[in-house]
């Protein structure tokens, strides 16, 4: 990556990051702070039993992890859309898939959701799945997707759909997303030349290693090329060492910030060693 690019990176990351936390704290330093007084009102039995110090990191955790819900998301966006050009997110694909290419993809799913009596489980296998699934034809129906992050790169004209999850997504999601995935790649005149599940992070690691049990039962995690986690994902939607750079940026703002919420949200020095901690 080129050093005007990778800047670009770590200035969109910053801000977006920046910007989030700024709101946190406003909230719960000016808008929004906690009032032990008014904890004591409200649930007396709560503050006799409990100090308040635990219920202030809990009033801090509620109005952080609203806004953080889409942090993900708003990440990719920046990132992709300096490399490819062009990025959306939620963006609805309409298109066109044969009856029995959709039959196929329920029946896909279903093998993989439930075990038949006196036979082994079905083991996921992404690319085996999607060949049975072209292989169906049918009368054509309308369908539409909607997709987590769309890309659509303007020097080569490839367009890519991620179904963008947090690093431990449960079982019901992720059979969303495949399904969404199918769907997409099965149109007649398909949409995008490429789909992907993607985690932004891998709390394990390499992807090899990869072992949160619910996603598994849908994907070959570790293997299905329709798969991407972690540096596999940021460097395909923003060119090599974006990950490390991702990494980078996230620490150094992770220093200042937690700095700052002892400090002033919590009326506490800073512990020794709190500067260790660390996205790895």
């Amino acid at each position: 990556m080129k050093q005007q690019d990778e800047q670009k990176v770590r200035d969109g990351i910053k801000k977006v990051v920046s910007e989030l936390m700024d709101r946190v704290m406003h909230k719960v330093l000016i808008k929004d702070p906690f009032i032990k007084e008014k904890h004591h009102s409200s649930k007396p039995l709560y503050a006799a039993l409990v100090p308040d110090e635990i219920f202030k990191g809990s009033h801090f955790e509620r109005r952080f992890v609203t806004p953080f819900g889409g942090v993900w998301e708003k990440l990719a966006h920046v990132v992709a859309n300096d490399y490819h050009g062009c990025c959306e997110m939620g963006k609805i694909i309409n298109g066109e898939i044969g009856a029995e290419r959709l039959r196929r993809i329920q029946e896909t799913l279903n093998k993989l959701e439930h075990k038949k009596k006196g036979k082994s489980k079905t083991k996921p296998n992404w690319d085996a799945e999607l060949h049975y699934i072209l292989e169906g034809g049918g009368n054509l129906i309308p369908t539409s997707v909607v997709c987590d992050v769309y890309v659509h790169n303007i020097k080569n004209n490839k367009k890519y759909a991620f179904e963008l999850k947090g690093p431990l997504p449960n079982s019901d999601q992720t059979k969303v997303s495949k399904e969404k995935m199918f769907k997409l790649l099965a149109m007649s005149s398909p949409k995008v030349d490429a789909a992907f599940y993607a985690l932004p992070y891998n709390p394990y690691g390499k992807k090899a290693d990869y072992n949160w049990s619910f996603p598994k039962r849908w994907f070959d995690m570790n293997h299905d090329r329709s798969v991407l986690i972690g540096n596999e994902f940021w460097d395909f939607i923003g060119g090599k060492d974006t990950y490390k750079y991702f990494i980078n940026e996230i620490n150094s703002l992770g220093m200042k910030y937690r700095e700052r919420i002892y400090r002033e949200f919590l009326g506490i020095e800073p512990p020794e060693g709190y500067k260790d901690i660390k996205l790895q």
